[in-house]
């Protein structure tokens, strides 16, 4: 179901960290947005610098409801970032959201929760509000990229895999699930195309339902501009062709909806 809340405000950054190589984590204290949001949905986030017209997409990694606080976790990958990570305790931002379509919860006895690189921030607050037992499943490029695995141990049993097998299990997120022979009832997964594809084509061979968050650079956020768009197997009502919108109808979608 389409998301109806969203709103923009002024939020005030209580910290940030670096957590990893050229990836940080920041908590906001919000007015309402924090509230509303639920795993798997992001941020639209404003740079100060007003060269930088266009908000940075940014997933929501932890929520706070009572204190209306939530966090982000975001790579250095270009000017905005880079200036985002500049930032101090004090410092007000525009954000905002929460938008796009989130996971939806189901009830299960297990269940994978499979994240690559920058996609794993969103497992967390996926990981601390599901029921049921969680394998969780990570991949990382390498051992100096590691992070949010103490935290995410706290809700299930967490593997890890690098590509260069610095740490974990050498290779990727299926090679750890193909190594260890796990079992779920349901899969919940957020990571670059290539990784959800493999994810895509394990979920269909098993018979396992999957509900996978799409990677995209957007420009608007709100599904007007369609910037961020994907192949899927239906006709988007909006631009009548084979067409979902990321940022408006994800970034979360049924495995079978899309094609990778």
């Amino acid at each position: 179901m389409e998301n109806q809340w969203k709103w923009k405000e002024q939020a005030v950054i209580i910290k940030q960290d670096k957590i990893a190589t050229n990836i940080y984590s920041i908590w906001f204290q919000t007015e309402s947005i924090a509230k509303a949001a639920q795993p798997g949905q992001f941020l639209s986030i404003y740079c100060k610098e007003g060269s930088r017209l266009l908000p940075r997409p940014i997933s929501i990694c932890e929520v706070e409801k009572e204190q209306n606080r939530l966090r982000v976790v975001y790579r250095i990958v270009g000017e905005g970032t880079k200036e985002f990570s500049s930032y101090k305790s004090g410092d007000r931002l525009d954000i905002m959201g929460p938008l796009g379509n989130g996971y939806r919860l189901k009830e299960h006895k297990k269940a994978y929760l499979i994240g690559g690189g920058i996609g794993i921030p969103p497992l967390l607050e996926l990981a601390k509000r599901l029921q049921g037992e969680k394998e969780i499943i990570l991949g990382y490029r390498n051992g100096k990229e590691l992070f949010l695995i103490e935290e995410l141990k706290q809700y299930g049993t967490v593997s890890i895999s690098t590509e260069d097998g610095s740490a974990g299990i050498k290779g990727n997120v299926l090679d750890v699930i193909q190594g260890k022979h796990f079992e779920a009832e349901q899969i919940y997964a957020c990571g670059p195309t290539p990784m959800l594809r493999a994810v895509q084509s394990y979920a269909k061979e098993k018979g396992i339902p999957a509900q996978i968050s799409l990677e995209e650079k957007m420009a608007c956020g709100i599904g007007a501009c369609l910037a961020c768009v994907c192949q899927s197997k239906e006709v988007d009502e909006h631009s009548h062709v084979h067409n979902k919108r990321i940022c408006k109808d994800g970034p979360v979608f049924d495995a079978e909806e899309v094609e990778l």
